[in-house]
């Protein structure tokens, strides 16, 4: 038999970026506890939008753990309070009966609010668009063994390339950085042969990028770390800092 909770919810209702925002209240009832959060809201929406009033905006895809769409601060915690867990993937099981719930957005100047706990995340893509790539020249896929690459070097850069972008570093951190987010970037490139050739161009120029934005630096909180739904570990950063200034010495002999 399947179990069902009641919980009262406090969630952030805004209209835009220029508009005042308050905390509403609303009653779940009859939850089923294999729901997911987002399923979650789904309803408490499908309840609103029955009595005429406007549904709940936010961000949601692929609901798999893997897009990094969905994000939203759950009781002053980026995706919730389960560790390595998008909050797609958070379940109601995790929370009890008449439990009250504040479901708030992301909170940096660089994520404005388009309506509710939705946000523009486009900074991200901004500083991907700055530095995180490489250049190639196109044409028939390159032999898979002609590039050796050490095992524990692929090994960290897969665990980099982990990171799905979703912003809780930046949600989580009190200084809103995005340095967990940039140096996973960085690594993953900076760590393979094929990304060395760019190394110093991209970390100066995604730093100078996150500058730009209007971000905050970090700190060594470690927020970042602890609410990542991925858990990059910010050993990245201490990476992305030697790649950043090992780029400025190199500038600086030119």
């Amino acid at each position: 038999m399947t179990k069902t909770i009641n919980l009262n919810l406090k969630v952030w209702r805004q209209k835009g970026q220029n508009k005042k925002g308050r905390l509403e209240t609303y009653k779940a009832v009859d939850i089923s506890t294999d729901m997911s959060f987002l399923e979650m809201i789904d309803v408490i929406n499908e309840q609103l939008t029955h009595k005429g009033k406007e549904p709940v905006a936010f961000d949601h895809d692929c609901r798999e753990g893997i897009c990094g769409m969905c994000g939203a601060v759950v009781n002053g915690r980026p995706h919730g309070p389960e560790m390595g867990t998008t909050l797609c993937q958070l379940h109601m099981r995790h929370f009890s009966d008449n439990d009250t719930i504040v479901i708030e957005p992301w909170r940096s100047r660089a994520f404005p609010v388009i309506k509710d706990l939705a946000v523009d995340r486009s900074a991200l893509d901004k500083m991907i668009q700055a530095g995180g790539f490489i250049s190639i020249n196109t044409g028939g896929a390159q032999d898979a063994n002609a590039i050796p690459v050490p095992q524990e070097a692929a090994e960290l850069a897969m665990d980099a390339a982990a990171c799905i972008g979703c912003g809780a570093c930046v949600a989580a951190c009190p200084n809103a950085s995005p340095m967990l987010f940039v140096s996973a970037k960085v690594s993953q490139f900076a760590l393979l042969p094929q990304g060395k050739p760019e190394a110093a161009k991209r970390a100066i120029s995604m730093v100078r990028e996150m500058d730009r934005l209007g971000f905050g630096n970090c700190t060594n909180e470690r927020e970042c770390e602890a609410e990542c739904p991925k858990e990059i570990s910010i050993t990245n950063i201490a990476r992305l800092n030697r790649e950043y200034f090992k780029a400025g010495f190199l500038s600086a002999e030119k």
